[in-house]
């Protein structure tokens, strides 16, 4: 079992996240984080701290859609141990519906 980022994190990123994350299993695009499914030991740490609650565990139905889009983009972009910088329209975005198509499949830059 897994832990899942799902689709309000999407312009959220908040990265709260990342930093409890003892296995460091965090992957970052450019406006999404996911978790990769083969690193996850299912601790659950990261889910409480998500300000965005857009974290699940793969058995929960709200994670079915994500599983693949986690396990594809941790291959893809680059670790992330340690919070970023938020984008600062965070909270504007922080329970809209619909931002799945906004998902930037560009990794995460510095």
């Amino acid at each position: 079992m897994a832990y899942v980022v799902t689709e309000n994190c999407v312009r959220c990123k908040f990265m709260d996240c990342v930093e409890v994350c003892p296995v460091d299993c965090f992957y970052a695009g450019e406006n999404f984080l996911v978790i990769n499914p083969d690193e996850c030991i299912d601790c659950g740490v990261c889910e409480p701290e998500c300000p965005a609650e857009a974290i699940f565990p793969d058995s929960d139905a709200r994670a079915a859609d994500w599983m693949e889009i986690n396990a594809k983009f941790s291959t893809i972009w680059p670790n992330m141990s340690q919070k970023g910088t938020p984008p600062a329209d965070r909270e504007e975005w922080n329970g809209k519906e619909g931002k799945r198509e906004m998902l930037s499949e560009e990794p995460h830059k510095d």
